[in-house]
């Protein structure tokens, strides 16, 4: 099913392909990372010609894509999971469909992308740390997925589960946090053109420290909620748990969205760090809603901003 969406991004505003496919090379050698069933031939094109950029942007380096990441299934630290995603295992890989779904059920990743169109969607993608990045993401549509699965009329929202391997997983072993890693959206949110799962970068496949092989991506929302290595989706009448909700509720909502008007408890969102642009560099001011207020501020109306975090 095809979807309109806009975006203000243009491939001037991410790391060009040729410095991402000489870092993958060697990341490749280096971290044996697997291919997947979705290959370049499956690609498609971005469904909308971009408007004008809002603000000129310093593309990120691949070096920093693959490099400074959250995934505390393999360390707390931001070269963490670079170090230690190789021990992770996508292959074989399944995803379960289940709750209030008229077809419930357990399919391979290729079964589960069968027939479905990769597209690319250059989007922003902004940390609730404080820090942002430019990412081609190449992925399907989150709603294709769910209006297959047939939801239900009583579904009013989408939870989504990680992986789980504590033999693979350092973090895991530790106990870092509570795991598995748990993420939920609103059903109306999940349905959202901008919505996606995510399988590659540039039209390779995700990086194991990226969210091998599947993730969710949420460009309005802080990176936290676009939850990687996805195993489950479900459909559910009850919002869901929400890792970071349950750890520190005062410090992190359900909702999440990027607000620079709501500052963290310890820190002010109205400025945020780009990522590769040097330890002396300037801030830049965040956007509402990332940048895509747009697109999906009419979902949120009614309701108190401030309230979000």
């Amino acid at each position: 099913m095809a979807h309109r969406w806009k975006n203000d991004l243009s491939r001037e505003d991410v790391t060009p392909k040729a410095d991402f496919l000489n870092r993958r090379q060697i990341m490749a050698g280096a971290l044996g990372i697997g291919g997947t069933a979705i290959g370049a031939a499956a690609l498609g094109t971005m469904g909308a010609t971009p408007a004008a950029a809002q603000e000129a942007l310093e593309p990120t380096s691949l070096e920093d894509i693959l490099q400074y990441n959250n995934f505390y299934e393999f360390g707390t630290g931001k070269s963490d999971p670079a170090n230690n995603a190789h021990a992770l295992q996508t292959e074989p890989w399944s995803i379960t469909i289940d709750g209030l779904v008229d077809n419930p059920g357990t399919l391979s990743l290729a079964d589960f992308m069968d027939g479905l169109t990769v597209e690319e969607r250059i989007y922003r993608f902004r940390c609730v740390e404080a820090w942002s990045m430019v990412v081609p993401w190449n992925g399907v549509e989150l709603a294709d997925i769910l209006e297959r699965a047939g939801v239900q009329s009583a579904a009013k929202y989408v939870a989504f589960e990680t992986v789980v391997q504590p033999e693979n997983m350092i973090g895991v072993q530790r106990g870092v946090i509570p795991f598995p890693y748990v993420e939920g959206l609103r059903l109306d949110e999940a349905m959202n053109p901008l919505t996606i799962l995510a399988t590659g970068i540039y039209g390779e496949p995700l990086a194991n420290q990226n969210g091998a092989p599947i993730r969710l991506v949420v460009p309005w929302k802080y990176g936290f909620k676009s939850i990687k290595s996805i195993v489950r989706i479900t459909l559910t009448e009850d919002e869901p748990p929400a890792t970071w909700n349950i750890i520190n509720p005062r410090e992190y909502g359900f909702y999440s969205n990027v607000n620079p008007n709501v500052s963290h408890p310890r820190w002010s969102q109205a400025s945020h760090r780009v990522i590769g642009g040097g330890l002396f560099a300037g801030r830049e001011e965040t956007l509402m809603f990332n940048g895509y207020e747009e697109e999906v501020a009419s979902m949120y109306e009614g309701m108190d901003l401030a309230e979000f975090y």
